[in-house]
């Protein structure tokens, strides 16, 4: 008879030992359990958010995409490369942990600052549509932070999971096994040393 680390002494030693990794064993998968419930929250959460911002991606897009058609319109081509400002937009990933798990948080967005010697777009259209571009990009890092989110917190739900799952249906039950024959035979032994001992007690009075 054996359990993780060696095999259990005979007797009492043994059925403490057991007791002991099984009380553990218990302990961590009720711990394991509360971990994956909270993962799965937030996997949710993180799902939730990430849809709702590829709404907003979709959605300003397609409406930057109508004002960019009617600016080349009014303008041409050329008054979209006039409309272009150097500066780039600045994007910063907060992370945090939950459980162990690292993950996308939040996010932290800086649009361009056109400085005073570029040009302006130079219609309506294409102000708007400069607007309505950045507004999509700053939704489209959303969706991918809290789909990074997402996808890092399922993947050690399953992983967690997967580690509940031996617990309780191998390793708790075998634990469970072993402790059972460990009692039954100590039960037996200490009923053959009674019976031997009202042997020897008859024997003596007799």
């Amino acid at each position: 008879m054996s359990v993780r680390g060696g095999r259990v002494p005979a007797g009492r030693a043994g059925r403490l030992r057991l007791r002991r990794s099984l009380a553990t064993a218990l302990r961590g998968a009720d711990l394991l359990e509360r971990k994956l419930r909270l993962l799965l929250d937030r996997e949710r959460v993180a799902r939730r958010a990430a849809e709702e911002a590829g709404e907003v991606w979709r959605l300003r897009l397609a409406e930057a995409d109508t004002w960019l058609v009617r600016g080349v319109l009014l303008g041409g081509e050329g008054a979209l490369a006039q409309a272009v400002s150097a500066d780039r937009a600045r994007v910063d990933i907060a992370w945090e942990a939950l459980m162990g798990v690292r993950h996308p948080a939040a996010v932290s967005w800086t649009d361009p600052v056109r400085s005073a010697e570029e040009p302006t777009p130079p219609n309506t259209a294409l102000g708007h549509a400069e607007t309505a571009y950045r507004a999509a990009v700053r939704a489209a890092v959303e969706h991918a932070a809290h789909q990074a989110a997402a996808d890092l917190l399922a993947a050690e739900a399953v992983r967690t999971r997967q580690r509940v799952r031996a617990l309780r249906r191998h390793w708790i039950p075998r634990l469970r096994g072993e402790l059972a024959a460990v009692e039954l035979a100590l039960e037996e032994a200490e009923h053959e040393e009674a019976v031997r001992r009202r042997w020897a007690a008859a024997r003596g009075a007799g």
